[in-house]
């Protein structure tokens, strides 16, 4: 396995990536990276050679399952987890979903839920606090900081020991901020029973993840957001994966229910086998040193905000929504903005009618936080531009000068 190099990096995705022959720029990498073309030839290698049902005992299933458990034992590796540890399922959204399902809150369980998250982190939390008469309770960004991360002040003074669950997002996939996840999760752990659930879709390309570094009972990415195939997954932490009652067959359980692996418990009818089996290959492209290649990216990616950051900040008109430092220990290449006068959706169409950049206008699916916290209207928002490892500094430098041409007329 080759050691991680950016210089070498654009030519590994299925899609060209050099200016010369890419038909877009892709500057909408939280809505989805782009695939790396090993993956993309194990998804077809799987389909063409053995797309077989697993666990059965003829050649061929025993081929497919040895692919099938060699792509889930990756996922729990990427992550720093057991496997029995990690489910596989179609989408982080699903994901939470099924969570919220397999937890048996008791009678006047709070739960704390962030603003500033991905509705995929939140819905399910407000629809099973409604269904079961739970306590809901706000986490926002603080009223008296320009902070744009969630304070552990605020979550202490709602915490109380009536909490049962407290989610919020590893990465603000609108303001690109970095919440400190590990002093979030000794504060919520300060209560008897109180879980954390935390949604990393937004950090995983940008910073490695380590789940027991953390020190979270929940965590979800999704793939197709890391290079990989649309599925995404989900950790429990032993403890917490043992207190969730389980949502599959009867007779696929162990006789101790508690001791069911996650997939037992929420892997319904199990993961696309053709999504999970390519999973290796993301591993085997950041390289053996998953600290080293997550390093050389955020250090890059500090580069390429900083470009960006350093032409919105300050302008008159514009307003930066999250850190205006790139600074790679406080934010990710994650930078949306504001122009007054324009609406979102109108920059946007001028950037790509005259251009190859893809960027993203709207919400983001983070409606909550751009309607209620951040004050837009729902048919404006942000403007997002997101950006990973395979960006290069010519191509942002490319976005800015057309930004002072058309819409800073300069």
């Amino acid at each position: 396995m080759a050691a991680f190099s950016i210089p070498h990096s654009r030519q590994k995705f299925a899609i060209p990536l050099d200016i010369a022959s890419a038909q877009t720029i892709f500057f909408e990498n939280a809505g989805g990276t782009q695939c790396l073309t090993t993956v993309a030839d194990a998804m077809h290698d799987y389909m063409t050679k053995t797309n077989v049902q697993i666990y059965a005992t003829y050649h061929a299933s025993k081929v497919s399952t040895k692919l099938f458990e060699d792509g889930h034992k990756a996922a729990a590796k990427f992550v720093n987890a057991a496997p029995e540890d990690i489910v596989i399922g179609p989408s982080t959204t699903q994901n939470l979903a099924n969570l919220a399902n397999a937890i048996d809150f008791p009678p006047g369980s709070e739960l704390i839920v962030s603003k500033i998250d991905h509705e995929a982190n939140i819905s399910p939390w407000v629809r099973v606090a409604a269904q079961r008469g739970l306590v809901l309770k706000w986490w926002t960004l603080p009223s008296d900081s320009k902070s744009t991360a969630l304070s552990v002040a605020d979550l202490k003074a709602l915490l109380t020991p009536k909490t049962r669950l407290v989610t919020c997002t590893h990465c603000s996939n609108v303001l690109g901020t970095i919440n400190p996840i590990a002093a979030i999760a000794a504060a919520v752990h300060e209560i008897p029973g109180a879980l954390l659930c935390v949604d990393g879709v937004a950090m995983a390309a940008h910073r490695r993840t380590d789940v027991a570094a953390l020190g979270v009972d929940f965590y979800t990415l999704s793939w197709y957001k890391v290079f990989g195939p649309h599925c995404a997954l989900l950790y429990a932490a032993p403890g917490a994966r043992a207190g969730l009652h389980s949502l599959g067959h009867y007779f696929n359980q162990p006789a101790d229910g508690a001791n069911a692996t996650l997939t037992q418990k929420l892997g319904l009818a199990g993961a696309s086998y053709e999504l999970v089996a390519p999973l290796p290959k993301i591993l085997d492209y950041l390289g053996p040193d998953l600290d080293a290649a997550y390093a050389q990216i955020a250090a890059h990616e500090e580069r390429l905000a900083e470009v960006l950051l350093s032409s919105l900040s300050g302008r008159p008109g514009i307003t930066v929504h999250g850190e205006h430092a790139a600074d790679r220990a406080v934010r990710v290449a994650v930078v949306s903005f504001s122009v007054a006068g324009w609406n979102a959706y109108q920059i946007v169409d001028a950037i790509e009618r005259r251009t190859l950049f893809g960027v993203r206008a709207g919400h983001c699916y983070a409606h909550r936080l751009v309607t209620q916290v951040l004050g837009f209207a729902a048919d404006d928002g942000v403007v997002r531009v997101s950006l990973v490892h395979y960006n290069t500094l010519q191509e942002v430098y490319g976005f800015v000068a057309f930004l002072k041409r058309m819409v800073f007329s300069e």
